[in-house]
């Protein structure tokens, strides 16, 4: 037995479903009751939208009223209330445009259907709307079109446009088309402030979404430098735990006459510290599940910073070195640290102030190291210098500098130019890096 397909909806199911939905959003007005321009840069502009609404309500009240009694002959009870109806919602109009159309709608349609059951004479004058009630309505669908989605601005705009239909069939001879002309001016006034407010929510929501991906690409790449420099001092302390390993177990061999008791201790010392290597074994193979073995070289230190300036000098910068040939007893992590440092700040040289006269400097005073890297203006940059503190090697030098509990200090010279300087502790005992001074220029 075949199946046949439902029948299509007829098309008066569709009508009344669209005549439906336009009629629920008649009745359901935007969420969000903010004043417009409410996010304006500047405090007197979040005032212009009342003070535009209060000058054309303050202006089209009176008016409409001594039109209404002299003009179309109304009474002046019936004509004070409609122009208070008509005038006084634009302000409402500036928080809750759409209960403010309400309002003017129903006043502009009982004020049509008065005119025309008492007006004796219309000749000459508009009707079913009067000039106020164009002026006013159209304010009103300023305010409408930047706040209200597309389907309650059809809704809106189709039911002026019925409105004024149903006063055409019922008088045409009393009508002089200013409903046409309504219908018209609205749906334009409509249109254009919609695709205004329309490019603006586009706009806020592309600089939101920028503002996102700018956190989570910085904070990607401060977990990247975090676990570079994880893995490079690996290294390093697998070299501590490596030697401690190896005195504890050969100390009841060097040292004669030891205790069983301070044998025992030696030996636990020494599966604790073989137990320590092999989990940072372990740690360090989930750091390098990206493949990156070309890691696993040994760590370069400040003896291969003269490579670097060499190599920067062939890349067309003029980089000049001052390195001392004794810097004493320098701890392996500053050591590495030192050196990573020089490389980042000789990097961004490279890409962001080519041909710029480079220093590097390294000094010590015996507690502190030293690094000192400025270039002068570029001669021909082709990016802005990292200054925000979002760049790749900025991120890198400040976790490296915070690891080993010194100081860093980047910025732009008053020449152009640009300045890395940063101290690391050469003495564990060293006090606290927040209190020592901003590295200065030796020159």
């Amino acid at each position: 037995m075949s199946t046949e397909a439902p029948p299509p909806a007829p098309r008066t199911a569709r009508a009344r479903e669209s005549l439906r939905s336009l009629g629920s959003a008649l009745r359901t007005p935007a969420a969000s009751t903010e004043p417009l321009l409410a996010r304006a840069a500047k405090p007197w502009q979040r005032y212009v939208p009342y003070v535009v609404a209060l000058g054309f309500a303050a202006a089209l009240l009176p008016v409409t009223v001594t039109v209404l009694v002299q003009d179309y002959g109304l009474a002046g009870g019936w004509a004070g209330s409609l122009a208070t109806a008509q005038a006084a919602p634009l302000l409402l109009a500036v928080t809750r445009p759409l209960q403010a159309w309400w309002i003017v709608f129903t006043a502009d349609v009982v004020g049509a259907v008065l005119l025309l059951a008492t007006a004796d004479d219309l000749d000459g004058r508009s009707w079913p709307w009067t000039p106020m009630v164009v002026v006013g309505y159209l304010v009103l669908m300023v305010c409408l079109g930047l706040r209200e989605p597309r389907r309650t601005l059809l809704a809106v705009w189709l039911s002026t446009g019925a409105a004024g239909l149903v006063f055409e069939l019922a008088s045409q001879d009393r009508s002089d088309g200013v409903q046409l002309l309504l219908f018209v001016l609205s749906g334009v006034i409509l249109l254009v402030t919609a695709a205004v407010r329309e490019r603006g929510d586009a706009q806020r929501r592309l600089v939101e979404q920028e503002t996102i991906s700018e956190v989570e690409r910085a904070q990607r790449t401060l977990l990247e430098e975090r676990a570079r420099i994880a893995r490079e001092l690996h290294d390093v302390v697998a070299h501590h735990m490596s030697v401690i390993t190896v005195q504890a177990d050969s100390a009841p061999y060097r040292v004669e006459g030891l205790p069983e008791a301070a044998r025992e201790e030696f030996s636990t010392i020494a599966a604790g510290a073989r137990e320590s290597l092999t989990e940072m074994r372990r740690l360090l193979a989930v750091l390098r599940s990206d493949g990156s073995a070309g890691e696993r070289a040994p760590q370069p230190g400040l003896g291969r910073v003269q490579q670097l300036v060499e190599a920067t000098v062939r890349a067309g910068v003029p980089a000049e070195l001052s390195l001392p040939s004794d810097l004493g007893a320098v701890p392996p992590s500053v050591d590495l640290s030192a050196y990573r440092i020089v490389q980042e700040a000789l990097s961004n040289v490279v890409r962001h102030a080519p041909e710029a006269a480079t220093r590097v400097s390294v000094s010590s005073d015996g507690d502190w190291l030293t690094v000192l890297v400025v270039n002068g203006p570029a001669t021909a940059r082709t990016s802005p210098l990292e200054t925000s503190g979002t760049g790749h090697g900025l991120i890198g030098m400040r976790e490296r500098v915070r690891l080993t509990g010194g100081t860093l200090d980047t910025g732009p010279l008053p020449d152009g130019g640009f300045r890395v300087a940063a101290r690391l502790p050469l003495a564990p005992d060293t006090g606290p890096a927040a209190k020592e001074p901003t590295p200065k220029d030796p020159t």
